[in-house]
């Protein structure tokens, strides 16, 4: 079987496997540039072969993130052509070769922040956009997916769908993120399409929006507000905001969508209000039992 044959083949494996049609698109993606890249059979490929694409994509100035990206799609296409397709070849990719990530504090904004943000939204549409990620903590890929029939705004839930990993989870609308919705669907176009958010001008109106198109409309409204704000910045802040009123972690975890835990505790790591009250808390019973003034006291 040729190279072509393979790579085709290695798309219906991932097909198969029910992986989303964006990671199948950008394994796709990663390994053609992979095979481009190559001056050598992709039998022939060896570790060294390996970490000199990694060089190859460092001097390219690749975030960690995206190289290791390109490294588990070429890993996964060699452990295809093994599994799949009988090829004796060794995996040249190791799970070594992976590059640390940095682990930065997640971006969130403060209660000011939020007010100027939506102070400047002045479409219905984006309004109600941007309300279900900051209250319901969606994903912008969610929010572009969401179709009518997700929510239920008698009960006030919304089904996710298209969910990261393929996982789908119930969350719950806010009275603001509700009214908004409803404010934007007394106005939304009749369509056939059963997407909830239409583009509303242009050649591609009545047509769903996409994840950019939304991405390109947060970035006006921060603009216009004077923040440096961006679509997942409101689902940080919703999880700090419900962290620092005292929202346990795992209820966190679980409408955010988090497979570990440990994801989610990284906002632990921002919310101060949430630290200072247990702090303040927790310190005033071990001053209690342990000061020496408080000993005196009650001698």
């Amino acid at each position: 079987m040729g190279l072509t044959d393979s790579i085709i083949g290695f798309r219906r494996s991932l097909k198969r496997k029910n992986y989303s049609r964006c990671t199948v698109r950008d394994y796709m993606s990663t390994l053609r540039q992979f095979v481009i890249w190559l001056d050598c059979p992709i039998e022939s490929v060896d570790r060294k072969k390996v970490l000199a694409f990694i060089d190859h994509l460092l001097d390219r100035r690749l975030s960690p993130k995206t190289i290791n990206c390109y490294l588990d799609s070429v890993r996964s296409f060699y452990r295809y052509l093994k599994d799949e397709e009988g090829i004796e070849i060794e995996n040249p990719v190791k799970s070594g070769y992976l590059l640390r990530l940095p682990k930065p504090l997640p971006r969130f904004l403060r209660d000011e922040e939020v007010g100027k943000l939506f102070a400047a939204v002045d479409n219905v549409r984006d309004r109600a956009i941007f309300y279900l990620m900051l209250r319901c903590g969606l994903r912008v890929e969610e929010t572009a997916a969401l179709k009518i029939d997700d929510l239920d705004l008698r009960r006030g839930t919304i089904i996710v769908r298209s969910g990261k990993g393929a996982k789908g989870r119930m969350v719950f609308i806010s009275t603001d993120a509700h009214s908004a919705v409803m404010e934007y669907l007394r106005v939304r176009p009749a369509a056939r399409t059963r997407a909830l958010f239409l583009v509303d001008k242009g050649a591609l109106k009545g047509k769903s929006i996409s994840v950019r198109g939304i991405q390109k409309r947060m970035e006006l409204y921060a603009g216009k507000s004077g923040l440096k704000a961006s679509c997942h910045e409101l689902r940080h802040t919703m999880a700090t905001q419900l962290l620092n009123a005292g929202a346990d972690l795992t209820v966190i975890q679980d409408l955010l969508g988090h497979s570990r835990i440990a994801t989610t505790q990284r906002y632990c790591r921002v919310s101060n209000l949430k630290v200072q009250k247990d702090y303040y808390k927790a310190m005033e019973l071990v001053v209690q039992r342990t000061s020496p003034e408080w000993r005196e006291g009650g001698s």
